[in-house]
């Protein structure tokens, strides 16, 4: 077994550096064309922001990209339905549509105040979210279908890759960490935002992939929806630990509740660490990978260029291991946070052994 694993991450590795390094070919096109219009910066951050389209390479003064439908809600009018490409002319020059333009920030803008809109676009990041969605359900139910028509027989294909990440998922993560009683109605939902993050973090190293979970939109709902789990899930004792802490004078509960301001806004900033550390890393990484490759046309150097080349290519297969490490990051805490919201506490423990010796 040991053997066919270090096989198959080999041939990872191995197609993964290919990836990456045809990517290379791809960004630095962009770069050489950004010299005339826009400085690297920009470039820059316009590869880890959304998008209304989906751009892949410019080469030259070719641009090579996948128009995105562009859908607007106009309080009085309604729905207005167009494609991003409406709003460039053969040049890839900014033009109006019906009074709607992209500013230079790439946001929808009109030039009547009057008219109040809402972008509900399907951009750049939404159209990487369903593909990722897809490729989830597409794998997780090939592997389902697997197990039901014979659970016993040794698991090949999808199934060898996935069973020993989702029983490492199960046994070292989730059953420590929230306990072995409550531990399987919290799997469902470590399960998915694992494999969530994980899938999107690979698929944002692809050429030209959206930086989905550099997003902190999608960050923000992910912790959000560990918070209202660990919120709701939360029992008498963990509510009575946050405003009732046992063992503190009462000086610090009653007068003034310090002890429960401190605990109250402890809850909040658990969710909003989960957030920030993971659309940080991730986001610093996309970052570092394209500045590397900036040094090469900001130094204007042949010898800049091997160097530069090198050091993104190790930065990128550093990428990968990060890619794995932010999904198991996210799924402890979200863990650890459960377990302490179902935790049972020493007096309960000890209630419940009393009884046992009684009866």
């Amino acid at each position: 077994m040991s053997k066919y694993i270090c096989q198959q991450v080999s041939k990872g590795l191995f197609f993964s550096t290919l990836i990456i390094f045809f990517s290379f070919f791809l960004v630095l096109p962009g770069f050489g064309a950004s010299e005339e219009g826009e400085n690297k910066t920009d470039f820059i951050m316009h590869h880890v922001q959304d998008a209304h389209e989906w751009h892949f390479a410019t080469i030259g003064h070719t641009h090579i990209s996948i128009p995105l439908p562009v859908i607007l809600y106009e309080k009085g009018h309604g729905l207005h339905f167009f494609m991003s490409s409406d709003f460039v002319d053969e040049h890839h020059n900014k033009i109006e549509k019906d009074g709607f333009y992209f500013d230079d920030r790439g946001h929808l803008e009109t030039r009547d105040e009057s008219r109040v809109f809402y972008d509900i676009s399907i951009t750049k990041n939404v159209a990487s979210l369903f593909i990722s969605v897809i490729l989830l359900f597409w794998v997780f139910l090939s592997v389902a279908k697997r197990y039901k028509q014979d659970p016993l027989k040794a698991p090949k294909g999808l199934q060898s890759v996935f069973e020993p990440i989702i029983l490492f998922i199960r046994d070292d993560i989730a059953r420590p960490n929230i306990g072995e009683k409550k531990y399987k109605k919290f799997m469902p939902y470590l399960l998915s935002v694992f494999f969530f993050i994980w899938f999107n973090n690979l698929l944002g190293l692809m050429p030209g992939a959206a930086n989905l979970t550099g997003n902190i939109a999608v960050t923000m709902t992910l912790a959000l929806f560990t918070f209202v789990i660990t919120t709701f899930s939360g029992t008498k004792d963990y509510w009575q630990h946050i405003f009732n802490t046992p063992g503190v004078p009462w000086w610090l509960k009653i007068p003034v509740p310090l002890m429960p301001l401190v605990e109250f806004i402890g809850m909040l900033t658990k969710p909003f660490s989960l957030m920030v550390r993971l659309f940080a890393n991730i986001t610093a990484g996309h970052i570092i990978i394209m500045s590397l490759i900036a040094l090469i046309f900001i130094f204007e150097s042949v010898y800049m260029g091997p160097i530069s080349i090198l050091f993104g290519l190790f930065m990128n297969m550093v990428e990968l291991l990060v890619a794995f490490i932010q999904a198991f990051v996210f799924t402890l805490l979200s863990a650890i946070y459960f377990g302490l919201a179902v935790e049972e506490h020493e007096h309960e423990e000890h209630k419940e052994k009393l009884e046992e010796a009684s009866a």
